[in-house]
């Protein structure tokens, strides 16, 4: 029942998940150990705001109390929450630059997503019923695995597996990917190579720039 503790105070604590763990509570005696129900072991008044699949690791900020829920999940909601995650993906996506997005060379993704009902948890592309969805992503420096690339993902919205979906219709899946990627480049990662790694929002309370980072564990 360990928690990594970035940062807490009397209104909110934000956490490193580690790759692994379930955000929230799932179906089974078996998947009831989860990163909120370990922060309500120290905080009894811990709620979730936002989620990170199973099997992604890094930075997630839990509210203590209703009313911190409520502004912070309003926070995300009007997308005035920051967030940065790191991957390595299959391949080398190719830059098209025509479709770089600021000076920083920041490449952008936009599609519309859907829950895949008969085969959840999966999500899919539809281009009649999907909801848009947005992804800036870039090649980042960083160790590297060959015959992959190392990409920074800034998701502008937050629909469900947004970056794994995105970075698999770009045709360059991330490894270790046991959803979205081929059976030869999930076996190329002992996990998925996905990590929140950095998360900046004002403090709902006292409206201070709060800014965290989580160094990458692959």
């Amino acid at each position: 029942m360990n928690l990594d503790v970035v940062y807490s105070d009397a209104h909110l604590a934000v956490l490193n998940k580690p790759s692994g763990l379930l955000s929230v509570p799932g179906r089974g005696d078996d998947k009831q150990d989860c990163l909120i129900a370990r922060a309500q072991n120290v905080w009894s008044d811990a709620l979730t705001v936002h989620r990170l699949d199973m099997a992604t690791s890094g930075l997630v900020v839990v509210a203590r109390g209703p009313e911190v829920q409520r502004m912070l999940s309003q926070a995300f909601a009007e997308r005035k929450v920051h967030k940065m995650y790191e991957a390595v993906v299959d391949g080398s996506p190719p830059e098209d630059l025509s479709n770089v997005t600021s000076p920083e060379g920041w490449q952008d993704i936009q599609l519309p997503l859907l829950i895949d009902w008969p085969n959840r948890p999966k999500s899919k592309v539809d281009w009649t019923h999907g909801k848009p969805s947005q992804t800036h992503w870039r090649r980042k420096a960083g160790p590297v695995i060959e015959g992959a690339t190392r990409l920074e993902l800034h998701p502008i919205t937050g629909r469900t597996h947004q970056l794994r979906l995105h970075m698999m219709a770009l045709g360059h899946a991330i490894l270790g990917d046991t959803l979205y990627a081929s059976p030869e480049v999930c076996a190329r990662a002992p996990r998925l190579l996905l990590h929140a790694r950095q998360l900046q929002f004002h403090h709902p309370l006292t409206q201070e720039w709060l800014s965290f980072e989580m160094a990458v564990p692959f």
